[in-house]
C-alpha cells in the first residue's frame, strides 16, 4: 500500500493548481482548520461547506473536504457552534476532517471551473473570454438551434429547480459558445464583443438580462450556481490524483453529488 501524503503536502499541491495569490483580493481561500501534519487517505470535493457535506465526509471516513466556496467568507470574531457555520467547524475539528477551499484562484486556473463547465457541453478550443482568465469561449463540433443547445446543458449539468433559461430566440443556431461557472453577469457585453452566439452563466438578475437584450446581446442561458460549478470538482480530484501519484503516493477521492442549491421547489406559471 502506497504512503499516503500529509495534509501540508496535498494543500501544497492543491495551489501549485490553484495558487492563493491568484485569488481576488475580498476572498477567503486555502486551509481553513485541519492538523497540516495529518494523514490524507481519502478526500471528498464539494461546492459548499454545509451539513449535509459534513455528514456525508463523516459517513464516508474522509480526512479531508475541498469545497468551491469558502465557509468563512467575511471577517468574524467567533466560530462558537451558536450558528450554522460555527457548527460545521466545530463537527470538522472534533472529527479530525480538514476543510480546505479553492475559490477564485479555480475559476481562473487553467485548467479550472469554467473549463469544466465547457467541457461538459463538448465545447472545444476554449480560450479565456476575457484578459483576467474568467471565463472560456470555444466552438460546438456542429452547431445546432439554442433551444436545442439549452437542453444540451440541462442534461450535462446535475438537475436543479431552477434549469436552465434561455433569452433568445429558440430556433437561432449558435456555434460559438461562452461560459463563465458561478455569478458571471460581469461578462455579459464581453460574451457578445467576443463572437459568442450564446453565453451559458448563472445568477443572472431581472435587470441586466434585460438591458443586455435590449442593446442587443448575445443568447443567454441562466442556471443554477451550484450546478454551474459541480463539474470543476471531478475535474480537480482527477488532477490531484495524478499530481499525488505523482509524489508516489495514492490518495482517494469522492465527488459529493448532495444538491447544496438552495431552492428546493418550483412551480410553473400557468398559460
Amino acid at each position: 500500500m502506497s504512503a499516503a501524503l500529509t495534509l501540508a503536502q496535498v494543500t501544497s499541491l492543491l495551489e501549485a493548481r490553484y495558487p492563493l495569490a491568484s485569488a481576488e483580493p475580498w476572498d477567503a481561500v486555502g486551509l481553513v482548520c485541519g492538523d497540516p501534519a495529518s494523514p490524507v487517505r481519502r478526500i471528498l470535493w464539494a461546492v459548499d461547506p454545509v451539513d449535509a457535506v459534513v455528514e456525508q465526509a463523516l459517513a464516508s471516513d474522509v480526512n479531508l473536504i475541498v469545497v468551491h466556496h469558502p465557509l468563512l467568507l467575511t471577517g468574524v470574531h467567533s466560530v462558537a457552534a451558536t450558528d450554522a457555520k460555527g457548527r460545521v467547524i466545530h463537527r470538522l475539528i472534533s472529527s479530525g476532517i480538514a476543510l480546505y477551499c479553492a475559490h477564485t484562484n479555480a475559476d481562473v486556473a487553467v485548467p479550472g471551473v469554467s473549463d469544466a463547465l465547457a467541457a461538459a457541453f463538448g465545447i472545444t478550443d476554449t480560450r479565456p473570454l476575457d484578459a483576467s482568465g474568467l471565463g472560456r469561449i470555444g466552438r460546438l463540433p456542429v452547431p445546432i438551434p439554442l433551444g436545442d443547445f439549452a437542453s444540451v446543458v440541462a442534461a450535462a449539468l446535475p438537475a436543479t429547480h431552477h434549469g436552465a433559461r434561455v433569452l433568445g430566440d429558440p430556433d437561432a443556431i449558435v456555434s460559438t459558445v461562452a461560459v463563465c461557472g458561478g455569478s458571471g453577469d460581469s461578462l455579459l457585453p464581453v460574451a457578445t464583443e467576443a463572437g459568442a452566439d450564446v453565453y451559458v452563466t448563472a445568477d443572472l438578475k431581472h435587470h441586466r438580462a434585460l438591458e443586455h437584450r435590449e442593446e442587443g446581446g448575445c443568447a443567454v442561458i441562466d442556471v443554477a450556481h451550484w450546478a454551474s460549478e459541480w463539474p470543476w470538482l471531478a475535474q480537480a480530484a482527477e488532477l490531484l490524483t495524478v499530481d499525488v501519484a505523482a509524489q508516489g503516493a495514492t490518495v482517494e477521492s469522492l465527488v459529493s453529488e448532495i444538491p447544496t442549491d438552495p431552492w428546493t421547489a418550483s412551480v410553473r406559471s400557468q398559460s
